[in-house]
Protein backbone atom coordinates (compact mmCIF):
# COMPACT_ATOMS: atom_id res chain seq x y z
CA UNK A 1 0.00 0.00 0.00
CA UNK A 2 1.11 3.54 -0.30
CA UNK A 3 0.19 6.83 -0.05
CA UNK A 4 1.13 10.32 -2.21
CA UNK A 5 1.06 13.45 -0.46
CA UNK A 6 1.04 16.60 -2.38
CA UNK A 7 3.33 19.45 -1.15
CA UNK A 8 0.69 22.68 -2.01
CA UNK A 9 3.73 24.82 -1.13
CA UNK A 10 6.07 26.56 -3.01
CA UNK A 11 8.66 26.15 -0.76
CA UNK A 12 9.80 22.36 -1.19
CA UNK A 13 11.17 22.57 2.74
CA UNK A 14 9.40 24.86 4.41
CA UNK A 15 6.20 24.08 6.89
CA UNK A 16 4.20 22.35 5.00
CA UNK A 17 6.55 19.70 4.26
CA UNK A 18 7.29 19.27 7.90
CA UNK A 19 3.77 18.44 8.59
CA UNK A 20 3.49 16.31 5.61
CA UNK A 21 6.63 14.64 6.42
CA UNK A 22 4.87 14.06 10.38
CA UNK A 23 2.40 12.09 8.34
CA UNK A 24 4.56 10.28 6.20
CA UNK A 25 6.96 8.74 8.60
CA UNK A 26 3.88 7.44 10.88
CA UNK A 27 2.46 5.90 8.00
CA UNK A 28 5.70 4.62 7.39
CA UNK A 29 5.81 3.10 10.78
CA UNK A 30 3.03 1.15 10.02
CA UNK A 31 4.19 -0.13 6.73
CA UNK A 32 3.00 2.23 4.31
CA UNK A 33 5.05 3.47 1.36
CA UNK A 34 4.82 7.16 1.21
CA UNK A 35 5.66 9.87 -2.09
CA UNK A 36 5.72 13.71 -1.19
CA UNK A 37 5.50 15.65 -4.30
CA UNK A 38 5.99 19.42 -4.31
CA UNK A 39 4.15 21.50 -6.75
CA UNK A 40 7.33 24.03 -6.59
CA UNK A 41 7.35 27.51 -7.95
CA UNK A 42 6.51 26.99 -12.07
CA UNK A 43 3.40 28.42 -13.03
CA UNK A 44 0.56 26.01 -12.97
CA UNK A 45 -1.80 26.41 -15.45
CA UNK A 46 -6.42 26.26 -14.37
CA UNK A 47 -8.47 24.92 -15.91
CA UNK A 48 -10.42 26.73 -18.88
CA UNK A 49 -13.14 24.20 -19.26
CA UNK A 50 -12.35 23.26 -22.68
CA UNK A 51 -13.93 19.56 -22.33
CA UNK A 52 -10.56 18.29 -23.53
CA UNK A 53 -10.42 15.91 -20.99
CA UNK A 54 -14.00 14.62 -21.42
CA UNK A 55 -13.07 13.19 -24.59
CA UNK A 56 -9.45 11.92 -23.87
CA UNK A 57 -9.68 11.55 -19.77
CA UNK A 58 -6.83 13.95 -19.67
CA UNK A 59 -5.88 17.54 -19.62
CA UNK A 60 -5.38 19.30 -22.40
CA UNK A 61 -2.35 21.17 -20.87
CA UNK A 62 -0.53 18.17 -20.72
CA UNK A 63 2.45 20.06 -18.47
CA UNK A 64 4.83 17.69 -16.47
CA UNK A 65 3.61 18.26 -12.59
CA UNK A 66 -0.17 17.40 -14.11
CA UNK A 67 0.96 14.04 -15.48
CA UNK A 68 3.92 13.56 -12.86
CA UNK A 69 1.08 13.38 -10.28
CA UNK A 70 -1.88 11.69 -12.76
CA UNK A 71 0.01 8.76 -13.02
CA UNK A 72 1.06 8.55 -9.44
CA UNK A 73 -2.48 8.83 -8.46
CA UNK A 74 -3.08 5.38 -10.50
CA UNK A 75 -1.10 3.23 -8.22
CA UNK A 76 -1.55 5.25 -4.91
CA UNK A 77 -3.97 3.88 -2.32
CA UNK A 78 -4.60 7.26 -0.58
CA UNK A 79 -4.39 10.88 -0.86
CA UNK A 80 -3.34 13.68 1.66
CA UNK A 81 -3.22 16.94 -0.03
CA UNK A 82 -1.06 20.34 2.01
CA UNK A 83 -1.10 23.74 1.80
CA UNK A 84 -0.21 26.81 3.08
CA UNK A 85 -2.57 29.45 3.82
CA UNK A 86 -2.86 32.18 1.63
CA UNK A 87 -6.19 35.06 2.65
CA UNK A 88 -7.77 31.81 4.81
CA UNK A 89 -7.84 29.77 1.50
CA UNK A 90 -4.83 26.90 0.01
CA UNK A 91 -2.63 27.97 -2.23
CA UNK A 92 -4.25 29.21 -5.77
CA UNK A 93 -1.25 27.44 -7.42
CA UNK A 94 -2.25 24.25 -5.84
CA UNK A 95 -6.20 24.56 -6.40
CA UNK A 96 -5.43 25.31 -10.42
CA UNK A 97 -3.84 22.08 -10.41
CA UNK A 98 -5.83 20.32 -8.10
CA UNK A 99 -9.20 22.00 -10.23
CA UNK A 100 -7.74 20.37 -13.13
CA UNK A 101 -7.27 16.81 -11.69
CA UNK A 102 -9.83 16.45 -9.83
CA UNK A 103 -12.11 16.65 -13.14
CA UNK A 104 -10.36 14.29 -14.91
CA UNK A 105 -8.66 11.73 -13.08
CA UNK A 106 -11.82 10.94 -10.73
CA UNK A 107 -11.24 6.83 -12.06
CA UNK A 108 -8.26 7.56 -9.95
CA UNK A 109 -9.50 9.21 -7.02
CA UNK A 110 -13.28 7.73 -6.26
CA UNK A 111 -13.20 5.63 -3.27
CA UNK A 112 -9.78 6.01 -2.02
CA UNK A 113 -9.31 7.68 1.39
CA UNK A 114 -7.79 11.54 1.52
CA UNK A 115 -7.13 13.97 4.73
CA UNK A 116 -5.93 17.74 3.71
CA UNK A 117 -3.39 19.35 5.96
CA UNK A 118 -3.10 23.42 6.42
CA UNK A 119 -0.60 25.15 7.73
CA UNK A 120 -0.79 28.62 8.77
CA UNK A 121 0.46 31.75 10.82
CA UNK A 122 -2.03 32.54 12.88
CA UNK A 123 -5.51 32.33 11.28
CA UNK A 124 -7.38 31.21 8.24
CA UNK A 125 -6.82 27.62 8.75
CA UNK A 126 -10.34 26.14 9.08
CA UNK A 127 -11.69 28.00 5.62
CA UNK A 128 -8.76 26.42 3.70
CA UNK A 129 -9.01 23.23 5.17
CA UNK A 130 -12.62 23.20 4.64
CA UNK A 131 -12.08 24.15 0.80
CA UNK A 132 -9.64 21.38 0.02
CA UNK A 133 -11.90 19.12 1.65
CA UNK A 134 -14.87 19.64 -0.78
CA UNK A 135 -12.46 18.58 -3.32
CA UNK A 136 -12.80 14.89 -1.81
CA UNK A 137 -16.38 14.76 -0.91
CA UNK A 138 -17.48 15.49 -4.67
CA UNK A 139 -15.40 12.29 -5.66
CA UNK A 140 -16.49 9.81 -3.87
CA UNK A 141 -13.82 9.85 -1.14
CA UNK A 142 -13.40 8.96 2.23
CA UNK A 143 -12.20 12.03 4.32
CA UNK A 144 -10.09 10.54 7.16
CA UNK A 145 -9.99 12.65 10.23
CA UNK A 146 -7.71 13.23 13.45
CA UNK A 147 -8.18 14.17 17.16
CA UNK A 148 -8.15 17.86 16.07
CA UNK A 149 -8.54 19.70 12.28
CA UNK A 150 -5.79 19.46 10.15
CA UNK A 151 -3.70 22.25 10.92
CA UNK A 152 -0.17 23.25 12.32
CA UNK A 153 1.40 26.66 13.04
CA UNK A 154 4.21 28.39 11.78
CA UNK A 155 5.49 31.64 10.13
CA UNK A 156 9.21 31.10 9.47
CA UNK A 157 10.13 27.82 7.88
CA UNK A 158 11.39 25.77 10.65
CA UNK A 159 8.60 27.02 13.25
CA UNK A 160 6.29 24.29 12.30
CA UNK A 161 8.46 22.03 14.35
CA UNK A 162 7.42 23.63 17.50
CA UNK A 163 4.25 23.54 17.00
CA UNK A 164 3.33 20.18 19.53
CA UNK A 165 0.18 19.73 19.18
CA UNK A 166 -0.47 20.26 15.68
CA UNK A 167 2.32 17.90 14.59
CA UNK A 168 0.72 15.36 17.11
CA UNK A 169 -2.42 15.79 15.49
CA UNK A 170 -0.60 15.03 12.02
CA UNK A 171 0.70 11.60 13.69
CA UNK A 172 -2.80 10.97 14.67
CA UNK A 173 -4.09 11.21 11.34
CA UNK A 174 -1.20 8.93 9.80
CA UNK A 175 -2.17 5.95 12.20
CA UNK A 176 -5.75 6.85 11.30
CA UNK A 177 -5.15 6.60 7.98
CA UNK A 178 -3.61 3.53 8.28
CA UNK A 179 -6.47 1.66 10.02
CA UNK A 180 -8.71 2.51 6.64
CA UNK A 181 -6.29 1.05 4.54
CA UNK A 182 -5.17 -2.36 6.24
CA UNK A 183 -9.26 -2.67 6.72
CA UNK A 184 -9.42 -2.87 2.81
CA UNK A 185 -13.33 -1.44 3.54
CA UNK A 186 -12.69 0.64 0.24
CA UNK A 187 -10.99 -2.14 -2.16
CA UNK A 188 -12.65 -2.37 -5.40
CA UNK A 189 -14.73 -5.90 -3.98
CA UNK A 190 -16.60 -3.85 -1.11
CA UNK A 191 -17.55 -0.44 -3.11
CA UNK A 192 -20.92 0.30 -3.44
CA UNK A 193 -22.89 -0.56 -6.89
CA UNK A 194 -22.87 2.95 -8.28
CA UNK A 195 -26.49 4.78 -9.61
CA UNK A 196 -26.58 6.11 -13.20
CA UNK A 197 -25.11 9.70 -12.49
CA UNK A 198 -28.09 12.48 -12.28
CA UNK A 199 -26.60 15.89 -13.69
CA UNK A 200 -29.00 18.97 -13.28
CA UNK A 201 -29.61 22.19 -14.20
CA UNK A 202 -31.50 25.18 -12.28
CA UNK A 203 -31.78 27.17 -15.54
CA UNK A 204 -35.63 27.25 -16.70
Amino acid sequence: MNVLLINGSPHSKGNTFIALSEVARTLESEGIHTDIVSIGTRPIPGCIACGACAQSGECAFGDDLYLLLREKLASADGLIIGSPVYFAGPNGSLCALLDRLFVSCVDRLAYKPAAAVVVCRRGGASAAFDRLNKYFTITNMPVVSSQYWNSVHGRVSGEARQDEEGLQVMRVLGRNMARVLKAGLLASEHRPDPEPRIVTSFIR
